[in-house]
């Protein structure tokens, strides 16, 4: 490497620990376990894992399991663009360190798009109906919930419009994955393990 590239790799690291130091106090002075929000962020956490688990259709668990899993990591990388980009902010968190709301991204969310689509599975709904309208709930029904308890914020004028468009392309992307290794899973045609 160049030494005006080893400089600027030695920029970045240094902002990035000052950053974390900053959130570090953060958290200590503002969202730490002495704030009722942060009690309501950990609910948000462990009542949905709970509830997953007395609800998961056991047949069916690798299969939502999966679809859960998609809907996590895109989830958590449009929360991340959202974070990084300063579009908005979680004010609390269960540990400073955790990236944007560890809370949201891990469990309250992908526990509410898997069990709506075990619903959808069992009943033969339509898969982008349904999700078009959960998409409408959380975007401006939760989320404009969450900004009035202060537990999201905008930096500037608030915008669930974009955040519908997050949803939307999450339940998307999620499903189409999902139906993409199913498929995967039935054909043996380009297998390189085929009996």
């Amino acid at each position: 490497m160049e030494k005006n590239q080893l400089d600027m790799i030695k920029k970045i690291m240094e902002a990035e620990i000052e950053q974390n130091t900053r959130l570090m106090n953060y958290w200590q002075e503002f969202s730490n376990f002495s704030n009722w929000q942060v009690w309501v962020v950990l609910a948000m956490l462990v009542i949905p894992l709970i509830l997953l688990v007395l609800f998961i259709d056991r047949k069916k668990a690798f299969h939502i399991g999966f679809y859960g899993y998609s809907v996590h990591v895109f989830f958590a990388y449009t929360d991340i663009i959202g974070t990084e980009r300063g579009i908005w902010n979680y004010p609390y968190k269960l540990l400073p360190l955790l990236p944007s709301n560890f809370t949201l991204d891990a469990s309250l969310i992908p526990v509410i798009y898997m069990l709506c689509y075990q619903y959808i599975l069992i009943k033969g709904k339509n898969y982008y109906i349904w999700m078009f309208l959960l998409s409408l709930a959380l975007s401006f029904v939760l989320k404009p919930l969450m900004v009035g308890i202060g537990l999201f914020h905008f930096r500037e004028k608030e915008n669930f419009l974009l955040l519908f468009a997050g949803y939307v392309f999450v339940a998307i992307i999620s499903k189409w994955l999902t139906d993409f290794f199913i498929f995967l899973s039935r054909t043996t045609k380009w297998s390189l393990y085929e009996k």
